[in-house]
């Protein structure tokens, strides 16, 4: 059984129509870096719930969740629809599979694949000191379909400047033509062998680490895109090189 924590909006963007992010203010929430919580909104005398990973860090003061508006669906227009002061419940126990202690220690090179709001997890994991004390290189691919879904650019030039050697974003926007990201999938990009070569970096057993977030059509494809360069599957009773999520 969940036990909620009661929880009060204090921030809410929109990034375009559909697109938001939330800042909550909760008791203290202890979480690891890549984690999710379910969330849960009193209605018609129900409590309803759906998860969503941390975009914030765990040493930030407040919870942050990043997610699409689904038309036709029940729970997340009325999560948007909220405002500052606004109530909403999160799940006190954290869980998930996103994490860098789940990374086996000889790794070198940390992958990061994201379509849409699939980028949360990331972002909460590269404001945290860890990955960049362990790895020698860290490459984000981030893809969305048009350039104002791009959430969150601000903070990977950032992190571009902060870490100029260890850092490789590639921003993917995939039905629209812009100079500073590629138009193409992450997944052609990939099958083709151009995301190596544009990095002058090799994606191997050997040194290679992959967290895949966001549509399921990309998770499936890029995990047997990996598959086919060696890379196996991570689970706890054997360790691999690619990691997903699984909310329920």
């Amino acid at each position: 059984m969940i036990t909620w924590l009661e929880g009060k909006i204090v921030e809410r963007k929109r990034w375009c129509d559909d697109l938001y992010s939330i800042k909550i203010k909760t008791e203290p929430l202890p979480f690891i870096a890549g984690q999710f919580v379910i969330v849960g909104l009193d209605h018609d005398n129900e409590k309803i719930q759906k998860p969503y990973s941390l975009v914030n860090a765990p040493a930030d003061e407040f919870v942050e969740i990043h997610l699409n508006t689904v038309q036709g669906g029940k729970f997340s227009p009325l999560l948007t629809e909220l405002d500052q002061g606004d109530t909403v419940y999160i799940s006190n126990r954290p869980s998930g599979l996103l994490t860098l202690n789940e990374v086996p220690e000889e790794v070198h090179h940390l992958w990061f694949f994201a379509t849409g709001t699939g980028i949360g997890p990331f972002i909460s994991i590269l404001n945290t000191e860890e990955p960049w004390q362990r790895f020698e290189k860290i490459i984000v691919c981030y893809s969305v379909k048009k350039v104002e879904e791009m959430a969150y650019r601000e903070d990977f030039e950032a992190l571009l400047k902060r870490y100029p050697n260890k850092f490789h974003f590639m921003p993917f926007i995939t039905r629209e033509s812009t100079p500073d990201a590629i138009q193409s999938r992450i997944t052609t990009f990939l099958g083709s062998g151009e995301l190596e070569k544009r990095l002058s970096i090799a994606l191997t057993p050997e040194s290679s680490h992959v967290m895949l977030c966001g549509n399921s059509a990309m998770i499936v494809e890029a995990t047997a895109l990996l598959q086919q360069k060696g890379l196996r599957l991570h689970n706890r009773r054997e360790p691999g090189h690619i990691s997903t999520e699984k909310y329920f």
